[in-house]
């Protein structure tokens, strides 16, 4: 089966990201079909190269794949610390700040990127914004009066710079989308937010929130996928951008079933 254009740029950013994981190194691994595409490049480099890692995954579906990929994992309580947390977003701006949530799994996923050294991105070009909002914005909430909470993000959103209100309850067939944690989400449609950070703060401070999908400050990398095999770096540290390119061979259909 041969990969899309869109999972090519997936893979070749995934197989960069893990080049920046050394041996002995505790490691945050993301949820969604990006981050699926490293854990699988991940457990690659352990079964074949003998990487000695440790790994914290931020959902029960991360985890189930890490295990069959024989990836020796652990909880976060346990580890203290990471070294690195690589996972995906749905959207990134010029200040690396990121939408996530889109998979459901924000909360775990926030709490594993700020209990890391660094946090790495790997995303295809296309989730690139001028301007964050074009995805839905997710706020994960406690099932005890959520339409209290619902009522009250409403008010927060009429004094943000957003061009939309909208508020969906995410499903999962005909009842609401459950989490790990046992909460439900709202999707928020904004189609622009003008202050992220403002927005962030201001949503978890209803009581009912949980956290919101706004990543402000965290990611320090970014690992971007082209089709054609180019990888493009931005360290926002170190303020650099380079261009790397990745050839796919015939070994990478391993990816495709993902």
């Amino acid at each position: 089966m041969s990969l899309s254009p869109i999972d090519r740029a997936k893979v070749v950013a995934a197989r960069r990201a893990v080049d920046f994981i050394e041996d002995g190194m505790k490691v945050g691994l993301g949820t969604g079909s990006t981050a699926a595409f490293m854990v699988r490049r991940l457990g690659e480099v352990v079964r074949e190269e003998g990487l000695r890692v440790t790994a914290v995954p931020t959902s029960t579906r991360t985890a189930e794949l890490a295990a069959e990929l024989g990836i020796p994992l652990t909880t976060l309580d346990e580890a203290g610390w990471l070294d690195v947390t690589i996972d995906g977003a749905d959207e990134f701006d010029g200040a690396l700040n990121l939408v996530k949530g889109g998979g459901g799994a924000l909360l775990r996923e926030k709490i594993v990127a700020t209990a890391s050294d660094r946090m790495i991105v790997i995303a295809d070009a296309a989730k690139e914004v001028g301007m964050l909002g074009a995805f839905d914005l997710p706020v994960e909430v406690i099932p005890f009066g959520m339409q209290a909470t619902r009522t009250l993000i409403e008010e927060v959103l009429a004094g943000q710079d957003v061009m939309g209100r909208a508020i969906t309850l995410r499903m999962a067939g005909e009842r609401p989308f459950v989490t790990d944690e046992g909460n439900h989400i709202f999707d928020l449609s904004l189609a622009r937010i003008g202050n992220p950070g403002s927005l962030a703060l201001m949503l978890n401070q209803i009581p009912g929130v949980v956290e919101n999908g706004l990543f402000i400050d965290i990611c320090d990398t970014v690992v971007i996928g082209h089709a054609d095999g180019r990888v493009e770096l931005r360290d926002l540290d170190a303020g650099t951008v380079s261009i790397e390119r990745s050839d796919l061979g015939e070994g990478d259909n391993i990816f495709a079933d993902l």
